[in-house]
């Protein structure tokens, strides 16, 4: 609706609400930085020019942008409830966020993506989401929901609701598996998100086809430009655990750089809170040489566009009024921040509290009993090699390793020497009490174990020890809680995080998560591992979808080939 009220104000026949004096605006529509005054009225760009203004705000030649968008973020990584992220990332200059809720669908379903809505309503921060596609992520696991495209469907009518988030399945859309192309028809005319790592050639030619329009993947820059010449849009990642900015950063020119956006996917509280969010991003860009005006582009107008986004993205008249203001063009720290032109945080603190609700439809997710768990690894067969899961440093990708095991007893047992490790994962959905065991190189651990129910997507119990009873013990821990993190030696718990909601959240501040999240930091540390995050990493080891070799509760996965593979080389499945 048009409101006369503007157009008053735009013409200069009544005072605007603010005036934004002596700017150094950051246009991403003309592609300049130019000295302007903005004027604003009932939360939108009312015109540019001096007039009267019922208050006035002189920048004194600061810069003012616009405000910054998060094109692809699972809130659920931040470790805490949408209403608490809000507070870490809007003093960053993040005004709106496009997530996808598959981690706690993968708990809870539909109930768990419209708390997620719920929650996030009512902050000063923008939150749109599209619908989780892959509910569970492949046959090869077991989450806690499963939907269908009739169940995807009951979410259009919901206004926050923009499209089909990342269609992770891709070998089933290349192959034209009935049920996920219904998802894609249901969300016909809508945005449809992708997740196709080193997909390529015919295989990505069908992908496409599909009607999928973007990939937030990548890890390499001919990857990128082969998506791009499918007429892909490219979302370039810098999350906790998955670095691939600066790999990706020589894809951005004045050819390529309208169809490139920026995207954190999955960052933990410290990391938000000490490097940033999409501003992180943003100055990292700038660092490496990108124009300022394309590096803006690719965190506001870009992904505005394509997310259909009209109302933002830019400082322009009838726009939202999400505005930011810094000093320094070269690394932009955000100094106020505006929502619909409103202040909304200031000197990098939050001008808001909330106070997240949660009850019991979304807590009491945990079916362990940890006491009766058989985390046992028989060596069956005499001799030979076993595949194990090779950790890459700042990667979410893993290797198949081929190694001997180490034996006794007749049992498979952890080498920490070898850096060999135990992993297992328990179902705790169903109380079925199925586990699936492996082993695991690079993360560290000299003694005890850590345990922690976030392992995407299925978000089982997943555990990595260096002795069975350390595991047991960090088991317990996060079962006692309702979910959680922990960290144990022997029969000791060390540190522990709950996270009660759906067992991947919590709803308290998120700067008390933040600290005892480096006090779980700290544990892991004193037992050996040198991982930038090892919770962040332990909880990709569960996702089946990204290659190579990765275990859920139904064993070890081959993500190459999307099937199950025995522990020993050569073994029949």
């Amino acid at each position: 609706m048009i409101e006369k009220e503007l157009l008053a104000v735009a013409r200069g026949d009544r005072p605007a609400d603010r005036l934004f004096r002596n700017a150094r605006l950051v246009d991403v529509l003309a592609g300049e930085i130019r000295e302007a005054h903005v004027a604003v009225a009932r939360g939108r760009i009312a015109g540019f020019g001096a007039r009267d203004a019922r208050e006035e705000i002189d920048l004194e030649g600061r810069y003012l942008a616009p405000g910054l968008i998060d094109a692809h973020v699972h809130i659920e990584s931040s470790l805490v409830v949408p209403s608490q992220f809000a507070r870490a990332v809007v003093p960053r200059g993040v005004t709106t966020v496009i997530t996808d809720p598959h981690e706690i669908a993968n708990v809870l379903g539909l109930p768990g993506i419209r708390f997620m809505l719920r929650d996030g309503a009512g902050v000063p921060l923008e939150i749109f989401a599209n619908a989780s596609s892959c509910v569970p992520a492949s046959p090869l696991e077991t989450s806690g929901a499963s939907l269908d495209a009739e169940d995807l469907r009951s979410l259009l009518d919901e206004p926050r609701i923009l499209g089909l988030a990342e269609v992770m399945s891709f070998p089933a859309v290349v192959a034209g598996d009935d049920g996920v192309l219904a998802k894609l028809e249901a969300f016909t005319g809508r945005i449809v998100d992708g997740h196709c790592p080193g997909l390529s050639g015919p295989a990505l030619d069908a992908y496409v086809a599909a009607g999928i329009g973007s990939d937030h993947e990548c890890i390499r820059l001919e990857e990128a430009r082969e998506k791009l010449r499918r007429g892909m849009t490219v979302f370039l990642r810098e999350a906790t655990n998955a670095r691939n900015l600066e790999e990706l950063l020589p894809l951005v020119d004045e050819r390529s750089e309208r169809r490139l956006c920026l995207c954190t996917d999955d960052r933990t509280p410290a990391d938000l809170m000490d490097e940033g969010s999409i501003d992180h991003l943003l100055r990292k860009s700038l660092a490496a040489g990108v124009d300022p005006v394309i590096a803006f582009r690719l965190a506001t107008l870009n992904p505005a566009e394509y997310f259909r986004l009209p109302d933002r993205g830019a400082v322009a008249p009838g726009r939202r009024a999400d505005l930011v203001t810094f000093s320094d063009l070269r690394d932009p720290r955000i100094e106020e921040v505006y929502l619909a032109g409103s202040l909304v945080a200031e000197g990098g603190d939050p001008l808001f509290s909330v106070s997240p609700e949660t009850d019991e439809t979304v807590r009491g997710t945990v079916e362990v009993d940890p006491e009766t768990l058989d985390l046992s690894l028989p060596a069956r067969g005499e001799g030979g090699r076993i595949r194990v899961i090779g950790i890459v440093p700042d990667q979410i990708l893993t290797e198949e390793l081929h190694l001997s095991p180490t034996v006794e007893d007749g049992e498979i047992v952890a080498d920490p020497d070898r850096d060999l490790l135990r992993i297992a994962v328990v179902e705790r959905h169903r109380g079925s009490g199925r586990v699936g065991r492996g082993m695991v190189r690079g993360f560290g651990l000299r003694r005890g174990a850590v345990a922690g129910t976030v392992a995407h997507d299925h978000h089982n119990l997943i555990v990595i020890g260096a002795d069975e009873e350390s595991m047991r013990t960090a088991n317990r821990a996060v079962v006692e809680t309702g979910g959680g993190l922990s960290v144990a030696r022997d029969g000791e718990i060390l540190a522990r995080l709950p996270l009660p909601v759906a067992g991947l959240m919590s709803d308290r501040p998120v700067e008390e998560v933040r600290r005892e999240m480096d006090r779980l930091l700290s544990a892991v540390r004193d037992l050996g591992s040198s991982l930038r995050d090892p919770f962040m990493a332990m909880s990709f080891l569960g996702l089946e979808v990204i290659p190579s070799l990765k275990i859920t509760d139904r064993g070890l996965v081959d993500a190459d080939r999307f099937e199950i593979v025995p522990l020993r080389v050569g073994a029949s499945s």
